[in-house]
């Protein structure tokens, strides 16, 4: 008789460097009000340069594990959410394999931009509850220091770097589970929100290096209008899926984007704003590692309690989204 899957730990690691809008507005032509008003962002974590994607998301890895008691080496399958990889090739999954010491695990990553690490949610719940695994470690993860045009104020000013994961298993009776899983995409919004070079229709080369090519481009206008309607019908379709109403829900965990899409998302689901998760005041948008943080902080501090009902909804670049229902 299956439990479904269940969160057995969670984990999350922020590099040491805070920069603050203040700090930021001594080499970009911006303010700390300007930033706050239109973004609700006051600060953002800044990764050292030894410091890779694959660090920041082995230190959020270890701390899962802990709090799940799964040894490293027992680990079978690991995801990570990125679009800030070490390398193009191989994946950051392989290098956090190894710095886990995760030798039995299958190891890959999911480029699905903020959305990421809920897809790496749906996916690793299909597989364990396939049989195919019995366990998973799910990781998002960036540094978007890397691929920020820190000239460019009006995309520097949004993006920070982080790690959160999360540990799936089979779950046992009388144990939280995923209630409800949603994943979208639309394909024809690709030119909203992209890093245009440095892949192969871009290569960098000595010529167009000048150009920033390999740096975060969006248009933000737009990306807001679809985040809105996409991110509410997604949470809109988990909340259903569980059988749940909006009064259920103990705890709505949205994309760390703009504090103005996260209003208006709270709004559109019926969910007072005391209860709904916000961090986006301290670490800016972590991208893939936006709402594996939120939900290691929202635990560890003892806002989700056993038996609450946790609503986590993303958007992100692609245009994807997706969302997710839980029982904690």
């Amino acid at each position: 008789m299956s439990h479904g899957v269940t969160i057995a730990g969670t984990g999350s690691y922020l590099p040491e460097k805070i920069l603050t809008n203040d700090e930021l507005s001594k080499f970009v032509d911006t303010s700390d009000e300007w930033i706050v008003t239109r973004t609700g962002i006051k600060a953002r974590r800044i990764a050292a340069d030894d410091e890779h994607t694959s660090h920041l998301a082995s230190k959020a890895a270890e701390r899962a594990l802990e709090q799940a008691n799964i040894a490293a080496e027992d680990v079978e399958l690991i995801i990570v959410a990125t679009i800030t990889p070490d390398t193009l090739t191989p994946a950051t999954a392989c290098y956090v394999q190894q710095q886990l010491g995760s030798h039995k695990a299958v190891a890959f990553d999911v480029s699905a931009a903020c959305s990421g690490f809920l897809y790496a949610m749906k996916l690793a719940k299909n597989l364990i509850e396939s049989g195919s695994f019995k366990n998973a470690l799910i990781i998002g993860a960036e540094k978007l220091s890397s691929f920020v045009n820190w000239k460019d104020r009006t995309t520097c000013v949004l993006f920070g770097d982080g790690a959160g994961a999360a540990v799936l298993r089979a779950a046992e009776e009388g144990e939280g589970r995923i209630l409800a899983t949603d994943i979208g995409t639309d394909g024809k919004q690709t030119h909203l929100l992209n890093i245009p070079g440095g892949g192969s229709a871009c290569p960098i080369t000595i010529d167009n290096a000048g150009e920033r090519l390999a740096t975060l481009a969006m248009l933000g206008k737009e990306v807001f209008k679809h985040a809105v309607t996409r991110m509410k019908n997604s949470a809109n379709t988990v909340i259903e899926r569980a059988g749940l109403q909006a009064e259920d829900i103990s705890i709505v965990i949205p994309h760390q984007a703009n504090l103005r899409i996260i209003d208006a998302i709270a709004s559109r689901l019926d969910v007072p704003n005391e209860r709904v998760f916000v961090n986006l005041h301290k670490y800016g948008n972590t991208s893939a590692a936006a709402i594996a943080i939120a939900l290691d902080e929202a635990h560890r501090t003892g806002e989700i309690k056993k038996g609450d009902k946790v609503v986590m909804v993303a958007f992100g670049a692609g245009l994807t989204w997706a969302a997710a229902a839980i029982e904690w």
